[in-house]
């Protein structure tokens, strides 16, 4: 046969089942019995415990109650519902589920009756009050912390079998769920804060029921004094209101839950600005050089140093200049210093906070002695630039419109400066007003004013100068507009 299920509410509002038929929510005591209607056989009555031997495998607390020694079976009555089992337990409910009996009885099976009995208490009360044809039931709308006996009865119209127990009781808790801490990702690497700030660190966290959360400074509870802690049911926040360098180490965040518990760390480093170099001094100035050395500073403002900053200052001025930044040897040599000065030294110590308030100076000054030189000209040998005309730029042949003026371009390079003479097939053009003859840094240019069909020809650029002359030559050709 198929597994049927069924649902029976402990205090079911609107059901007509009498008072004692329900489950008693604060009374473990109070009696129940099943109801009687018209038309339907009356459920077997609860059987009262007092013969029956406690079970040998179950604790002493958690015994099973007596329950009346029942007749001998009969053809009649069915046997006893085979493998009680408990399915699911929550928070709130119960399931079992059973198989059928193997006896039936000559009338057959009318159903199955469910009964209940509180731990300390010795009545049994019905869950369902009529038999019902299931072989799956759940209990719901029970309390936390219920502890209690289930057992199901085979019932015909001949009566009742005898009735299958549970071997262990139930108990109702709240469902745990196991806790677990999600570190955000900013503080899963060290966590640093300068000198003076705040520390506000919001760690969630999950568990049910309400896990307990505590915390630990290097494996010691924390100063109640500076360090402010408040847990809820899904986070902890630790505050430092002005953090010191002794707030820097390990935190470590645990949450108790039912003998479960999870760890979490997060490492916090407290720095502020290093104090300056120890101590400095002038090894060595040679040239225009000057070597320096100085020791450490013994506080480093609890983190590694970037590296120095040394800076000079000529005596004259007293300004300061800065020669090198995050300079990590203690020794250095500045070169380029001016003759005929003398110059002071400091370095300053770098962290991530900055530069140290004050630097380390050193007590003598650097003095840049003038050396005795004397100036040895060498021997100059004046070069000879002098060149014959050259065209770097020929003239190139062009065709232009009666009417709009136009322009001949070369370039030419000599030295000293040549002499530049335009011609029109083989004639002299200078002076002509029809003509205008420029040349600027070796261009040479001839423009022709509206030019006609006269003006076309051969037309010459000659350069003359000391050295010698060169001539390049273009052909014009002015077309003349065709007329209709």
């Amino acid at each position: 046969t198929g597994k049927d299920t069924s649902e029976a509410s402990v205090s079911s509002p609107g059901e007509t089942v009498p008072e004692p038929a329900k489950m008693p929510t604060t009374e473990p005591s109070g009696e129940a019995t099943a109801s009687e209607s018209p038309g339907q056989e009356q459920a077997p009555e609860p059987q009262k415990p007092g013969s029956q031997a406690l079970d040998p495998a179950a604790p002493e607390d958690a015994a099973v109650p007596a329950t009346t020694k029942p007749d001998p079976p009969s053809e009649d009555v069915p046997s006893a519902p085979l493998q009680l089992t408990l399915e699911d337990v929550s928070h709130s409910s119960v399931t079992v589920s059973w198989e059928p009996p193997e006896k039936l009885g000559k009338l057959g099976l009318q159903g199955y009756v469910l009964e209940l009995c509180r731990e300390g208490a010795s009545e049994w009360v019905p869950v369902n009050p009529r038999p019902v044809m299931v072989t799956q039931q759940t209990v719901r709308n029970l309390a936390l912390g219920d502890k209690f006996f289930l057992r199901v009865t085979a019932v015909s119209p001949s009566g009742a079998g005898p009735a299958a127990v549970l071997d262990q009781p139930v108990h109702i808790q709240e469902l745990i769920e196991a806790p677990k801490i999600r570190v955000p990702r900013h503080l899963r690497q060290t966590y640093i804060r300068q000198a003076g700030e705040s520390i506000n660190l919001q760690i969630p966290f999950q568990g049910k029921p309400k896990p307990q959360a505590s915390w630990t400074h290097n494996g010691h509870a924390l100063d109640s004094q500076r360090v402010n802690v408040r847990s809820g049911d899904q986070d902890s926040i630790l505050f430092i209101r002005s953090a010191q360098r002794s707030d820097s180490g390990r935190y470590e965040l645990t949450v108790h839950l039912e003998g479960l518990e999870a760890k979490a760390n997060i490492d916090i480093l407290v720095i502020e600005k290093p104090g300056p170099p120890s101590s400095i001094r002038l090894l060595d100035v040679w040239g225009c050089n000057a070597a320096l050395e100085w020791t450490p500073p013994q506080d480093t403002g609890n983190t590694e140093l970037l590296g120095y900053t040394v800076q000079k200052a000529d005596k004259k001025t007293g300004q300061w200049f800065t020669v090198l930044e995050r300079y990590h040897p203690t020794t250095c040599t500045i070169s380029d210093l001016i003759i005929g000065n003398s110059y002071s030294f400091r370095v300053f110590s770098e962290n991530l906070c900055g530069l140290s308030d004050s630097a380390t100076t050193t007590k003598e000054l650097a003095h840049i002695q003038k050396a005795d030189m004397t100036a040895k000209p060498k021997g100059f040998v004046e070069r000879d630039f002098s060149e014959a005309p050259s065209f770097t730029q020929p003239l190139a042949d062009h065709t232009s419109t009666p009417g709009y003026s136009t322009q001949l371009f070369c370039s030419v390079r000599a030295s000293p400066k040549p002499k530049i003479i335009w011609m029109k097939n083989k004639m002299d053009i200078q002076g002509d007003p029809k003509y205008r003859a420029v040349s600027e840094q070796g261009i040479c240019t001839l423009e022709i004013r509206k030019p006609s069909p006269f003006d076309s020809g051969v037309y010459t650029c000659k350069a003359i100068n000391v050295l010698g002359e060169a001539s390049v030559d273009c052909r014009l050709e002015v077309k003349a507009s065709a007329t209709h």
